[in-house]
Formats: C-alpha cells, structure tokens, sequence
C-alpha cells in the first residue's frame, strides 16, 4: 500500500499477506544492479570521482552490493532450494553508556564503507555519489533499472511462473554482483573483474555508456528518454567533465604563474625550470582539448590532463613548496589550512592582553 517501505522485510510481507514479497524483491533489485551496473557508473561519473572512486574512504568503481552475512545466507539457501519462509533480520542491542539515552536496537548487519551499494537493514545506500553531484540522473538510473526488472519480474508471473522460481532463477543468474568482503583489497577487485561485474574505471567511458544500444533500448523500453535524449546527454555530461578540468587546469596555470615561480624566483631556490614548463604544457593541453574532433574526444584528453598531466605537475608545485622559505610563500600551506585557528591572525596572547 501507499507509504509502505519497500526495502523493509516485516512492512511489505505484511502489506501485500506474502512472507516472500520481500526476498522477491531483493532479487529483482540484485538483478537488476548485475544488469545494469555500467549506467550506476555512468550516474556517477565525474572527474572528481575518478580521482576519489577506491581511494578517500569511497569504494572502487566496481559495481558490486553488500547484503551482509544474514541476508546473504537467507538468499543463497533460497536460491538453492534449501529453504524458504519469511526473512527476520537480526538486531543487536547498542548502549551508548549514557544515563540520558537507554539502550536500543540497530539491526545487526553494519553497512560495508567499502561497497559502492550495500544493504543497510531498510534501505540500499548508493555511497560512490560524490558529495558535489546533483542526484537527478542517479536517481532516474536506480527507478528505471529496478521498474524494468519489476516489470520483467510481474510479466513472467503474469505468465504462470511461480514467483518463487522466478526469483531463485534471477538469484542464480546474478549472483555474481553480491559481495560481502573488502572491496579495497586489490585482490578482491581483480576476483570481481574475472566474475564479470561492471567496472568502468574511467568516467569517460562509463558516460559513454549512456548511448549504448542496451541502454537506449532500456531508456525507450520505460518512456524515460529516446535515443537522441540519451546522446544529447552524453554530450552535455562529456562536456562538464572537460569544462571541469579545464577551470582546474586554468586555475593551476594562475596560481603557478602568480604565486609559485615568483616565490621560486625570489627565493631563489626550487625547480623554477620545471614549472615554466609546466605552465607551457598545461595551456598545450587546454589547446589540444578546444581542438579536439568532439566531446567525446575532448573528454578523454581532459582526463588524461586531469589525473596524469597535472598529477605529474603536482610534484614540481611540492618540491618547491618543500625548500621555499614560508615567509616567501604566498600560498596557504597544509599547515595553515589544517590550523587556521592558529596561524593567522593576531596571537592568542594579544588577543587576551
């Protein structure tokens, strides 16, 4: 019924009188995330993800769920035929130890900070979004991807099939997406990319993925957007990228010009040969992108610049930050962001004189 919660076991068994609506759901969900993974991706796409996905407390760019080991267990034994029956999830008691809060209940499974898209007791939490993003295209991703496999799921019941074995077939075709482990461990990364689940490290290419023929038949298949709907979208999400990096790329020509060389030259130390040429192949790289055939084409070679060039350039802007005496740095240092309470500004002592 109207306001109940979809993802939460006890809720929507009793809403619709079926101890399996639940699990039934989740394997439509499973499914659709192995179907469909490249497009969560490709929501998520950005230069600033492609520096942060597998690093930064954020998970890798492999598009993977975490159910937890009870969930896990309920389903596989589903899956196999080894049992069936209502889903009751464990809780634990947690107790703050203080007198103004008494102890409560939080169900028994953590979320995994490792995984792009893990279970967290009612609700699946997409954590590979970046902070800055706006959500419209993640979310009209997730509602199409779940509507489509909903829809393929009621089409086959409608047809006669037991929704059971509807769900165990899903369950055992997709497996594959569910992992419960450490998605940081770089051997677990290489095990999930022999099994087959997306991964798309560039973003890039996983905006690409946007005009792919499966994708425009998914997109048309729910009324959501035609093909040229899609193709204009790749283009205008190509091209923030490129416009993205290009504004850093400027922004770090500026501040190489105007703070790093002139402290370099009045210091006189530090790599003052290697940032003038820094600055040549930085506004080489911006040209070579306003030249590019497209915004595809451009797109490839800001990330090139975004996470080689300027990387690389990174290095020479820190070696001289490392020998620069600091009353001739113009710049704020680490130091200073990090304790800005105590490094500018008038003392604490004359502040209280």
């Amino acid at each position: 019924g109207d306001g109940t919660q979809l993802l939460l076991p006890k809720a929507i068994n009793a809403a619709t009188g079926n101890e399996l609506a639940f699990p039934i759901i989740m394997a439509a969900i499973v499914a659709a995330l192995d179907d469909h993974g490249d497009l969560l991706r490709m929501s998520i796409a950005s230069p600033g993800n492609d520096f942060r996905l597998g690093a930064c407390e954020a998970p890798p760019a492999i598009v993977s769920t975490y159910l937890g080991d009870d969930m896990t267990f309920y389903l596989e034994h589903l899956k196999d035929g080894k049992g069936t029956g209502e889903y009751i999830p464990g809780v634990k008691t947690l107790d703050l130890g203080v007198d103004e809060i008494m102890p409560f209940e939080v169900p028994a499974e953590d979320r995994n900070r490792t995984s792009p898209f893990p279970y967290g007791g009612a609700r699946f939490e997409f954590r590979a979004v970046g902070s800055s993003q706006n959500v419209s295209m993640v979310n009209t991703v997730l509602n199409t991807i779940t509507a489509e496999k909903f829809g393929e799921f009621a089409d086959r019941m409608d047809a006669g099939e037991d929704p059971l074995d509807v769900a165990k077939d899903a369950l055992n075709k997709h497996w594959r997406v569910i992992f419960n482990g450490d998605n940081y461990d770089e051997a677990m990364q290489e095990m999930l990319t022999e099994r087959g689940v997306w991964r798309i490290d560039s973003g890039v290419e996983a905006i690409r993925t946007l005009s792919s023929e499966k994708n425009i038949n998914l997109f048309e298949k729910m009324g959501v957007m035609s093909k040229e709907e899609c193709e204009a979208r790749e283009t205008v999400l190509h091209e923030h990228y490129t416009g993205t990096v290009e504004m850093e790329a400027l922004t770090l020509i500026d501040m190489i010009n105007q703070h790093i060389i002139p402290s370099v030259k009045s210091s006189e130390v530090g790599p003052l040969a290697d940032l003038e040429a820094a600055v040549v192949s930085l506004k080489d790289a911006v040209a070579a992108i306003h030249a590019a055939d497209g915004a595809y084409e451009a797109a490839k070679l800001a990330r090139v610049l975004r996470l080689e060039t300027m990387m690389d350039i990174r290095e020479h802007c820190d070696a001289a930050e490392a020998v620069v005496p600091a009353n001739m740095w113009t710049l704020a240092t680490y130091k200073e962001l990090m304790f800005l309470d105590t490094h500018v500004g008038p003392a604490i002592e004359e502040i209280y004189e």
